[in-house]
C-alpha cells in the first residue's frame, strides 16, 4: 500500500517581507575538497537561490576538533545567523560531526530531526535510519548538521530550511524568533 501524501501546505505570504539571513556553510569531509564538494555547492547555490546571504563557507576533515573550532568561531560571529553543515553524520567511527554540534548546542531543536526523517523516508526509506541529522542553538546561532549525499541536502534544504528560513512562512518560522534567540 502506498503511503499517504503527508506534504504540508506551504504558506508563504507574499504580502509580507523577506529577510535574507547570513548562513555559514560548512562541509564535513576527508574525502572531498572544496573544488568537488557537491554537497556545499549545492547548499550555496539554494541558499543564494532563496536570497539569502553566504556569510562563510569551509570544509574541515572529519575530527571533532576541527568542526567544533570552525563552528565555534561562527557562533561567536555576530554577522553569522545559520550554520548549515553536510557530512559525518552516519554511523561509522569517522562520522563525528553531530558530537562536534551538539557539544555546543544550547538548545536542541528536536523537531528538524523528525521532520527530516520523516522526509528521508519518503525518498530512502528505512535507510534514513542511517542518519543523525540534528540541529540545535547557540549563542543564538541556529546550528542545522545535514548528511553528506546531494540528496539529503535537496532534502533538508527544499522541504525544511528553504521554509523555515523564509520569514514569510506561516505560521510561523525561524527568522521571526531571531530577535529573541538571546532572551533570558
Amino acid at each position: 500500500m502506498p503511503l499517504p501524501d503527508l506534504a504540508p501546505p506551504l504558506r508563504i505570504d507574499e504580502s509580507l517581507p523577506f529577510h535574507p539571513v547570513r548562513i555559514a556553510v560548512l562541509t564535513v569531509s576527508d574525502t572531498r575538497g572544496l573544488a568537488d564538494d557537491k554537497s556545499g555547492d549545492m547548499l550555496v547555490a539554494r541558499l543564494e537561490e532563496a536570497g539569502h546571504i553566504l556569510a562563510a563557507r569551509a570544509l574541515v576533515r572529519d575530527d571533532v576538533e576541527l568542526i567544533h573550532g570552525q563552528v565555534r568561531n561562527w557562533i561567536s560571529d555576530p554577522l553569522i545567523d545559520v550554520v548549515i553543515s553536510s557530512g559525518g553524520t552516519g554511523l561509522t567511527g569517522r562520522d563525528v560531526t553531530v558530537e562536534a554540534f551538539r557539544a555546543l548546542y544550547e538548545k536542541e531543536i528536536d523537531g528538524f530531526a523528525a521532520i527530516f526523517h520523516l522526509i528521508s523516508y519518503m525518498t530512502i526509506g528505512t535507510s534514513t535510519l542511517q542518519s543523525r541529522a540534528c540541529a540545535g542553538l547557540a549563542n543564538g546561532t541556529y546550528l542545522f548538521c545535514l548528511p553528506g549525499s546531494t540528496g539529503a541536502v535537496k532534502d533538508g534544504w527544499d522541504h525544511i530550511l528553504k521554509f523555515q528560513l523564509d520569514s514569510r512562512h506561516r505560521p510561523c518560522n525561524f527568522v521571526d524568533i531571531m530577535p529573541r534567540l538571546m532572551e533570558r
